[in-house]
């Protein structure tokens, strides 16, 4: 049977469009930040020391709250071919770092998919074109998808619960956001809970079977948690629940800094949603359709804004549905372009198009400056001239360093060796046997000045 180009993109051109752009961020800044690091490490350890799980990094930096092994074992398990093929053929081990983002991106983007497709079956295939369109001209949304942050882990069952949501499979999305809340993100209960009150208000599901739904559910995934995390972190563990513990029972978050009530309001989503912003406030209005799904994202939001501290990645899971109420008023504003005020609406929507797209090149600009350490240490691999006939080179990298770029999947083999001690003190770095240091995102050798005079004052 002959290949038929032309089917094949009408079947998956919006997802190879969407997939292109969020491989290019991942090819274009592919180091990651401290956020990102336990599921990015623990992504490295299990493709890289397997069963020896006394050689894992969490053990010697846990971090201050303990994360799930659960989503960094599917990636890595999905990303072990490629990986296994990559050091059967003697490819660098930062091209794996590559590989394990590509597949977190590519289980994001097909559970999108999904709810993509939900989208074209209920509003039509004219706002499924404004929901792709809206998605790739944001920056933050198709940036995220490919970094291992709990969010993100998070956001693959999100994607499925809003097109089961849509689709009418009302407690199939509820077991999704049980899974994402116990598992991957506990903030997740603020959105399965003004979600599963609509759905008893507008009986679109039965209480009791909506508990008996539930708690089979939470069940489930405690006990799958609880086997998994045990047996990597060598106790009793759930660690969502000490998350949970941290965050919001000890308030503990707020150490790491806060924003007033409106910041996710008027700082988070104009910057992550841009020309989607107004649109999906218009789409509201011109379709109540939309009213079902936007009330409970809009109350997680408004839930989301009475903690203290707060970070865009917290929200990411809101964006789909924004962005489907968005391209229900971009397509309404589209056919009704030769009347009237609505050619005044779409220019103004054209325009504020081309705004978002630019609005998203700085911010892309931003990005891939924003990881000073994996260049420093990348630009070290290549210069470093005390390789040449060398038993050891060992590198220390300090704090700093290891939160902004540095993974253990950017150190190199033989004759490299590394170090991410913390606390030695200058003096006591001049005695130890380090030919380089990364600091603060740049390196420098034991022969250098800077090195000797930071030693001596």
């Amino acid at each position: 049977m002959a290949f038929n180009f032309s089917k094949f993109l009408q079947l998956y051109g919006y997802d190879l469009f969407l997939g292109t752009i969020a491989a290019f961020y991942v090819f274009m800044a592919p180091y990651t930040k401290v956020e990102e690091s336990f599921n990015l490490q623990a992504m490295h350890d299990i493709l890289y020391h397997r069963h020896h799980i006394e050689k894992y990094d969490h053990l010697e930096f846990p971090g201050v709250v303990p994360r799930t092994f659960i989503g960094a074992l599917v990636v890595s398990v999905l990303a072990s071919p490629v990986v296994f093929t990559m050091n059967l053929i003697q490819i660098p081990k930062v091209c794996s770092l590559y590989a394990v983002r590509l597949f977190l991106g590519c289980l994001v983007l097909c559970t999108l998919r999904f709810f993509r497709v939900q989208i074209r079956r209920k509003f039509g295939y004219q706002v499924e074109a404004f929901f792709v369109i809206l998605t790739a001209l944001q920056f933050h949304m198709l940036f995220y998808c490919t970094r291992p942050l709990p969010n993100v882990l998070a956001f693959v069952l999100v994607n499925l619960a809003y097109g089961f949501w849509l689709k009418g499979s009302f407690y199939a999305a509820l077991r999704c956001l049980i899974f994402a809340t116990l598992i991957f993100r506990c903030d997740m209960l603020l959105l399965i809970s003004p979600l599963g009150l609509e759905l008893l208000l507008t009986k679109s599901i039965s209480f009791w079977k909506a508990v008996r739904t539930c708690i089979g559910t939470t069940l489930l995934c405690i006990g799958l948690t609880v086997l998994v995390d045990s047996i990597m972190w060598r106790k009793l563990m759930w660690p969502e629940f000490e998350v949970f513990w941290f965050n919001s029972v000890l308030n503990k978050s707020s150490e790491w800094g806060t924003h007033p009530f409106h910041w996710y309001w008027t700082s988070a989503l104009p910057r992550s949603l841009l020309s989607s912003y107004p649109l999906f406030l218009l789409g509201v209005f011109l379709d109540r359709r939309t009213v079902f799904y936007i009330v409970p994202v809009l109350s997680f939001v408004l839930l989301y804004s009475k903690l203290p501290h707060k970070e865009l990645r917290f929200i990411i899971s809101s964006l789909p549905i924004f962005n489907m109420a968005a391209a229900v008023a971009a397509s309404r504003i589209y056919n009704n372009r030769k009347k009237g005020f609505w050619k005044f609406l779409n220019v103004a929507m054209l325009g504020s198009l081309l705004v978002s797209l630019g609005c998203t090149a700085m911010m892309f600009i931003a990005s891939y400056e924003n990881y000073p350490s994996g260049y420093a240490l990348k630009t070290l691999h290549r210069t470093g001239i005390l390789t040449k006939n060398a038993t050891e080179v060992w590198v220390h990298i300090d704090t700093l360093s290891a939160m902004n770029g540095i993974s253990r999947f950017c150190e190199n083999d033989h004759p490299w060796r590394y170090s991410k001690e913390e606390g030695i003190p200058l003096q006591e770095l001049q005695k130890r046997n380090f030919s380089y240091l990364v600091k603060e995102g740049i390196f420098q050798s034991k022969a250098s000045p800077w090195f000797s005079s930071h030693i001596t004052g």
